[in-house]
């Protein structure tokens, strides 16, 4: 099993599956839907088998390697490999695949335009290999494709299957998307040519370029072109007005993939291609990147609060919560980057878990406003209760995965920068006005009109949401079983940025002669 492709079947499986669905009869839409959940399960027992497999405490920097030339003549390989932040990002990425097509059932049907539900279940597999190779790529020219080529499926699954906005949505998210991918694209060919000259050997593999020695000011430009691409991707204010109109407009579960999964790629790209690659230019720019993140968390859960439609809601809280990862990863200290790793993690469920809801109750009530609702707890017990768990997440209450990462990340920015936290911290306060308020309104008091008949969950829908709520409970109570695999991998990238925790402020013989 040591030379088994691990990364590139995990790929491929979802692929298959697209292209068997894509082939299939018009008419083969349940079995379509069948088949795309078989295909998107088999993931989930391949990423628990490397889990077994990984050495946390490995010397190499990355497991579970393949690498096959490419492009030899400029240096590109067909390269992969995971450390523990892409593997538990893999993890989440498998989870939430499935969940969206059996939460999903019958999203895809009655599209405006015609489309297939095949065609839908074919794009969420085709989508689910983009991010695989994305996360698993160990060669910059790789996770650039991947990069790029993931906008085409997202692009289709809101512009043919999404609402009355879908045309306007659909681009406004490709147009900012590749604006931010052609400053990336121009970093790239920047980083070649100074790996050329360097070298006389230019290669574009993580590592050998984490090694190459880049004046600061060629680091500072070519760095601007990676962070671009990637804060717009996250999304970062003021980078982000695409995304509240991409949610309003796109199906539930394609904005499950879309903030739950892509957007993560870009706070992940910070992680493995700017910190290692552009350590000096980190370094410039993380008091204005720190200071723009502490911004969208308050602008995030601000705007959240004044929200009427759910679906934009929810993309609020994200940007809000997005500024906490990003204002993880660029305090350089162990526990913030461990947390903001965890964070995507935890964000990805709690998402995963509200969004899925919030389709089930457009689905009974026809609606996606807060104000049509009322008293749903009356009459669907079960679906205001995991409705409660999951905005309690967002939360980031105590016993829910989201309350560890959350904590080490104000915990590792207070060491460092005590203000930045403390400010940081309003955006939890605001986080539980915009969930407690929604709840109060939508879930208790009298029973609205319209809500009198709202069935509660069916057995297929409360399947496709427990496990997000599961696997929350259990990062909360056991958040060792990610933290164990992902501080080693957070502990080397700190090292090649030549980053250390801040020293204790406290003098432990001051301690001792207090008592």
């Amino acid at each position: 099993m040591e030379n088994f492709p691990w990364l590139t079947t995990l790929a491929l499986v979802p692929l298959v599956g697209a292209i068997v669905i894509a082939l299939m009869p018009e008419r083969s839409e349940l079995t379509a839907r069948k088949i795309g959940v078989i295909f998107s399960v088999v993931p989930v027992f391949l990423v628990v088998a490397m889990g077994l497999l990984f050495d946390a405490n490995s010397a190499e920097p990355f497991q579970f390697t393949e690498e096959v030339p490419w492009i030899p003549s400029l240096g590109v390989s067909y390269s992969l490999g995971v450390d523990g932040i892409a593997l538990v990002l893999l993890a989440m990425t498998v989870v939430l695949v499935p969940i969206v097509l059996i939460g999903g059932w019958h999203e895809g049907e009655d599209s405006p335009t015609g489309a297939s539900a095949k065609g839908y279940v074919a794009l969420v597999l085709a989508l689910e290999t983009c991010i695989i190779l994305v996360f698993a790529a160990t060669d910059v020219f790789l996770f650039y494709v991947f990069f790029e080529v993931m906008l085409i499926p997202m692009f289709y699954l809101i512009g043919r299957y999404g609402g009355p906005q879908r045309q306007y949505a659909a681009m406004k998210f490709l147009i900012y998307s590749l604006l931010g991918g052609l400053f990336m694209l121009a970093s790239l060919i920047g980083l070649y040519v100074t790996a050329a000259r360097e070298t006389g050997d230019p290669s574009f593999s993580v590592l050998a370029l984490a090694d190459l020695n880049m004046d600061p000011a060629t680091q500072k430009m070519l760095f601007l072109g990676f962070f671009f691409a990637f804060a717009v991707k996250a999304p970062m204010v003021p980078f982000h007005t695409w995304l509240p109109d991409a949610a309003a407009e796109a199906k539930p579960g394609t904005s499950v993939l879309m903030v739950g999964l892509m957007d993560k790629v870009g706070t992940f790209g910070m992680i493995r291609l700017c910190l290692p690659i552009f350590p000096d230019a980190s370094a410039f720019y993380a008091p204005v990147i720190m200071v723009v993140a502490v911004i969208g968390i308050i602008y995030g859960a601000l705007l959240a609060i004044g929200q009427t439609d759910m679906l934009r809601l929810v993309a609020y809280t994200s940007i809000s919560h997005f500024g906490f990862i990003v204002l993880g990863i660029f305090v350089f200290t162990t526990q913030s980057m461990s947390g903001a790793t965890l964070y995507m993690v935890t964000h990805g469920l709690t998402t995963a878990g509200l969004l899925m809801l919030v389709g089930y109750l457009i689905t009974r009530r026809g609606s996606k406003y807060i104000s049509d609702y009322g008293g749903v707890s009356k009459v669907a017990p079960v679906l205001a209760g995991l409705f409660l768990i999951s905005g309690l997440a967002s939360v980031s209450l105590p016993g829910l995965g989201s309350f560890v990462s959350e904590f080490l990340v104000l915990l590792g920015t207070f060491t460092r920068y005590p203000w930045l936290a403390v400010v940081s911290t309003f955006g939890v306060v605001l986080a539980a006005i915009y969930i407690l308020w929604w709840y109060q309104r939508a879930m208790t008091g009298p029973v609205k009109p319209g809500c009198e008949g709202m069935t509660d969950l069916r057995g297929r829908e409360t399947v496709a949401v427990a496990p997000a709520v599961a696997l929350l409970i259990a990062i909360g109570f056991f958040p060792q079983m990610m933290l164990n695999d992902i501080n080693p991998a957070v502990d080397r990238t700190m090292v090649a940025i030549s980053q250390t925790d801040p020293a204790p402020t406290v003098d432990a013989a001051t301690v001792g002669e207090a008592r």
